[in-house]
């Protein structure tokens, strides 16, 4: 079946003569692009694209569907404005808060389809701690921001959540153990300790002290998840991370599940000013879709 993901992808393809631009210009893997092209070919029963390795061609079969696309996707982008102008989103500007794991992963390709949707809206992304977007937010100095553990009655929209889990050199003699035992934050903070805080109030050692323990040797303290990771792998100490912070290369790593399990979760909340912004409520509403 043909969608308008179909038909952007191909003038994608075609304005840029490469199918991994256009893939990321679409928000897409590049065999995930190549796979939608074949199908859109397949159903079709023409070639719409003359492969090499320098580039791709729009062939002469393709020059018409391709002139029908951009007429179409130009049609529509029209009847999109008229709705945006008649609810107040053709124009302006939102302001977006975040922490930095949160704005550097799950963000962006929500944000860059916002953006084709609504090309008039201007979103700006602010990284900062938890605490000084809960301080953006009370002052009105954002629209939107995401905020760690949200509690009830803030009207938050959860984007998503994971646990906390032990990471531990692969040689520690905590590494010896079974994955399904879990470790407890007791034996942790029993050890040399590489205290990552991820930019926010919720770390590590915040974790340890509500469960009314210390940390013994802090040896190193770092904002970013990923040299918190490379420190622990050098076999400088062990450390609380999130499980969506572990590298995709785990060698030289162990991570084991907490026990008990802790978890934590993000959501998106509006300022009071956000409240009144039909473009802020448009984003919470696209953001609700993409999940």
């Amino acid at each position: 079946m043909m969608n308008l993901s179909h038909w952007r992808l191909m003038v994608a393809v075609a304005d840029s003569g490469n199918i991994t631009r256009a893939a990321e210009q679409a928000g897409m893997t590049q065999s995930a692009a190549s796979q939608a092209i074949t199908r859109l070919e397949s159903t079709l029963g023409l070639t719409l694209f003359a492969r090499s390795r320098q580039q791709v061609r729009v062939t002469a079969l393709g020059e018409p569907m391709l002139e029908h696309a951009r007429a179409m996707l130009a049609h529509l982008d029209a009847i999109r404005a008229l709705v945006d102008d008649s609810h107040g989103l053709r124009h302006g500007r939102l302001r977006l808060g975040s922490f930095p794991s949160v704005i550097s992963t799950l963000l962006p390709p929500m944000l860059r389809d916002f953006q084709l949707r609504h090309p008039g809206i201007e979103v700006v992304s602010l990284e900062g701690t938890d605490e000084e977007v809960e301080a953006w937010l009370a002052d009105d100095a954002i629209d939107l921001g995401v905020v760690l553990n949200p509690g009830p009655g803030r009207q938050a929209l959860l984007l998503g959540g994971d646990a906390w889990v032990a990471l531990v050199p692969g040689t520690h003699e905590l590494a010896r153990r079974a994955t399904s035992r879990g470790i407890t934050l007791a034996e942790l903070a029993a050890q040399p300790f590489i205290l990552a805080t991820g930019g926010c109030k919720v770390n590590g050692q915040s974790l340890v002290r509500q469960a009314g323990l210390e940390l013994d040797d802090v040896r190193v303290t770092v904002r970013d998840w990923t040299s918190a990771c490379a420190l622990v792998r050098e076999g400088m100490g062990v450390s609380l991370v999130p499980e969506s912070s572990l590298p995709d290369n785990l060698r030289g790593l162990r991570h084991f599940p907490l026990d008990p399990g802790i978890r934590r979760e993000f959501g998106l909340v509006c300022s009071a000013r956000g409240q009144t912004l039909p473009a802020a409520q448009a984003l919470r509403e696209h953001l609700a879709a993409a999940i």
